[in-house]
Order: structure tokens, then C-alpha cells, then sequence
């Protein structure tokens, strides 16, 4: 044996979906010297198909060939607002299997452009409202039952979606801090990372603050405050956000609940690349922008962890394209760290929803 190789060298990658998990957590040092607190950033960009929805793909596939509900040569079918059909078409190609991906139009063209590269089906369709019934959704579970050869992976109730976090994302988090974990912070698409992670993670320590940040013109805040789901204003983070009762999310366990506007992610996205040298997508930076928040109430000395959700780049059209934001009468050098900090340490604490597990 060649004594310049010790049997502790990570093992050669059977395939490409082996590289799903044991992502990094790293600590935001701007935003950790500023609170007081430890924020750090699991951070999901490293996973081959580039977003943490790779997890929840891998889970959905693997579950789905045990069950024998996916069996070889039958084409899968998703619908998604992107990062779900990359990770899909990935793992896909990875076990031989055909890909159709159902998309609405309007999602960044990146993401159009990674489900292609994969190898994967296409199908946009117009972006509408969830009950019409040619909605992005519909349209994908209609293939599903009207294709006796295709499998439609539901990844909104399909649990195998949250179960891929409570096996691998959350169990990581644990040993990256060392049980050292005081609040977890998540936005919700379909629900399944903050289910899982919160599941696990609470079961693991019961003092445990699950925090949900939700943008504008999603209905998860006003459904946790009121029991009705019902948006206000809007947003251009893609994939973020729920106007229904899912699964999923229904497994969460979350404590408190706010609501962040757009220009608080610009806010973020642009201090934390100048100051730290992190590049943050939409939902990554609203995550980011909620462990501030979340510090601002807890107060110093704790551990917040929170997500990177993706590869900036998939943003470029709308969080990093300036002609974009002016047109949504956004600025990017309205605010810096310490007064966002400041503004959100004044806000007034009924702005948070205190949620009953």
C-alpha cells in the first residue's frame, strides 16, 4: 500500500447523487460580530445539482423504488418552480430514468437552462393561480395519472420529502454544532426542510426555536396568525412560500412566524457579498435576512442556523439585476447591517406570531 494514502481519505463517489449531503455550515462573521450571536449557514449550494432540493429529490426517488410505485422505464414527472426539476432530473439521469419537468413560466431562466443540461423533458406552462386547473401542479399530477408509465413525485405530500432532512440534513446540523443549536430558520416552499429539520432537531433539544420567515404575498404568516391563509403585497423570490394546507409543512414544528419585504433581502444579499464574501440567491438571502431578525429578539450569546438554499445565480435575473429592481422601485444601498439590525431590534414584538406546537 502506498504510504502516502491513509485509509482516512474520503472514498471515491460511486455516482453523482453519492455528493447529496454532508454539505459545510459556516459562520457569517458580519452578521455574528454584529448580534452577538453565532448565525451560521448550512450551506446546500454544494450540492451537485446546485440547491438543497437535491436532498428531497434523492429521498423521493429512492422511497418511491422501494415501494415499487417507480419502477425501470417509467418517465417522472414534477411539477416546480425550478430547483426541485433539477434535482429531479439529476438523480433521474443518475438511475436511468426519463424526466419530465412541468414549470411555470417566469422562473429564471437559469433554472430553464439546468433542467435542459440534465438532460431532462421541459413543459412550461402560464403561470395562474392554484385552483385553476392548469396550473403548474395540476398539470403535472394529471400526466402522472393519465400515463400509466409515469410516476408523479407529489413533492408538496410526499413525505419522503421532509423524511430526507430528519434522516441527513438535520442529523448533520447536530453534529456540526455539537448540539450547540438555540434556533433554526427556514422559509417554507413545499415545507418539507423546515419539517424535517425541525422534527429532528426538536426531538434532540426541546428548548428549540423553530422561526419561519415568509415573504410578501405568501400566506404562511397570516395562516399561523389568523388560521386563514390569505397574502399580502408580493415578491419576486421564486419557489418560496404557500397558499394551501400541505403535508409537508403540516409536520413542521415551528414556534414563531414573520414576514420579510424584498428590500430586506437586496438589504442582505448586498452586505453579506461586500462584507463576507457571500453570494446569497433570493431565498437564501430572506433565510439569512430572518436568523438577523431572529438574533435581534433572542438577543446574544446563541446559535442560529439557517440555509443557503441555492447558487446565486439563479437569482441573477431579479435579486442581482439592478435594471430589475428599479423597476420594482427597489434600492440596494438604502440600509447597512447595523441599522437593518437596529430596525428590526424596534420592531414591535406582535410582529412576530407566536405559534402553539
Amino acid at each position: 500500500m502506498n504510504p502516502s494514502f491513509s485509509d482516512n481519505n474520503p472514498p471515491i463517489a460511486r455516482d453523482i447523487t453519492a455528493l447529496i449531503g454532508n454539505t459545510d455550515l459556516l459562520r457569517i462573521n458580519s452578521l455574528s460580530q454584529l448580534t452577538g450571536c453565532e448565525i451560521l449557514l448550512k450551506c446546500e449550494q454544494q450540492n451537485p445539482g446546485g440547491s438543497i432540493k437535491d436532498r428531497a429529490a434523492l429521498q423521493l426517488v429512492q422511497d418511491a423504488l422501494e415501494s415499487g410505485k417507480l419502477k425501470p422505464g417509467m418517465t417522472i414527472v414534477e411539477g416546480t418552480a425550478g430547483n426541485t426539476g433539477i434535482g429531479l432530473a439529476l438523480v433521474a439521469k443518475a438511475y436511468g430514468f426519463k424526466m419530465l419537468v412541468v414549470m411555470p413560466r417566469g422562473q429564471a431562466k437559469e433554472k430553464e437552462q439546468m433542467i435542459a443540461l440534465h438532460g431532462a423533458q421541459l413543459m412550461l406552462v402560464d403561470a395562474c393561480p392554484f385552483a385553476d386547473q392548469n396550473h403548474f401542479y395540476h398539470t403535472a399530477k394529471r400526466l402522472g395519472e393519465e400515463h400509466d408509465n409515469y410516476w408523479w413525485a407529489d413533492q408538496f405530500e410526499n413525505t419522503s420529502n421532509s423524511r430526507a432532512h430528519y434522516l441527513n440534513t438535520g442529523p448533520e446540523i447536530w453534529r456540526q454544532t455539537q448540539g450547540e443549536i438555540d434556533a433554526l430558520v427556514s422559509v417554507a416552499g413545499t415545507g418539507g426542510t423546515i419539517a424535517g429539520n425541525s422534527r429532528y432537531l426538536s426531538e434532540r433539544n426541546p428548548k428549540l426555536q423553530t422561526w419561519l420567515v415568509d415573504p410578501f404575498g405568501s400566506g404562511i404568516y397570516a395562516y399561523l396568525k389568523t388560521g386563514q391563509y390569505q397574502s399580502s403585497g408580493s415578491s419576486f423570490t421564486e419557489g418560496i412560500g404557500i397558499m394551501r394546507s400541505v403535508e409537508n409543512f403540516r409536520q413542521a414544528k415551528i414556534d414563531k412566524a414573520i414576514t420579510l419585504p424584498d428590500q430586506d433581502l437586496v438589504t442582505i444579499s448586498r452586505q453579506v457579498s461586500q462584507l463576507d464574501g457571500i453570494l446569497l440567491g433570493s431565498s437564501s438571502a430572506l433565510n439569512v435576512a430572518g436568523a438577523l431578525y431572529t438574533a435581534a429578539k433572542m438577543g446574544p450569546g446563541k446559535t442560529i442556523v439557517t440555509f443557503c438554499c441555492d447558487m446565486a445565480e439563479r437569482s441573477y435575473g431579479k435579486l442581482h439585476n439592478e435594471k430589475f429592481l428599479i423597476e420594482k422601485g427597489i434600492v440596494t444601498d438604502d440600509e447597512n447591517l447595523a441599522s437593518l439590525f437596529a430596525r428590526y431590534k424596534a420592531e414591535p414584538i406582535n410582529a412576530v406570531v407566536e405559534v402553539s406546537r
